[in-house]
């Protein structure tokens, strides 16, 4: 649902706020692919390293030289290389130790894979729901409706 959102839009309106977030359309799918590559580097090393990008506030915003196509491309190459991961794992019950954030209790946390991958789908509704939110103040579109 949330590749829909963008059908239509150009790289203009992709970098547009229209809510008092800063959020935009092209942040949101940076910060989704980032988020993908991210998680696939916790699940396949599982040493509890902070991986680069990961408290990075820069991922949540469309840089000037990027391009809604580049950007789109990224995610579904992102969205991919877990694809893959996942799909060569026996076993999606494996504990995965996750980094040290600000947020983190104190002790060390570990999660199955299976709950890393939930994790991904709620991040990827919650930010589809904000592309739909984007998009119908821009033009009156979303994923289930044109006008």
């Amino acid at each position: 649902m949330l590749l829909l959102t963008f059908r239509g839009v150009t790289d203009e309106q992709t970098r547009r706020r229209t809510t008092v977030s800063e959020l935009t359309l092209g942040g949101i799918v940076r910060h989704l692919a980032t988020g993908e590559r991210v998680w696939t580097r916790i699940i396949v090393t599982g040493d509890g390293e902070l991986p680069d990008g990961m408290l990075d506030i820069g991922q949540y915003r469309m840089a000037e030289h990027d391009s809604l196509r580049v950007l789109l491309e990224s995610y579904e190459a992102a969205a991919k290389g877990l694809e893959d991961v996942v799909g060569t794992m026996p076993d999606l019950g494996r504990s995965v130790l996750l980094p040290v954030t600000p947020w983190s209790p104190p002790e060390p946390v570990h999660w199955p894979v299976r709950r890393i991958l939930l994790h991904l789908i709620r991040e990827t509704a919650q930010h589809a729901g904000h592309a739909d939110i984007i998009r119908e103040a821009l033009d009156g579109a979303n994923t289930t409706a044109r006008r």
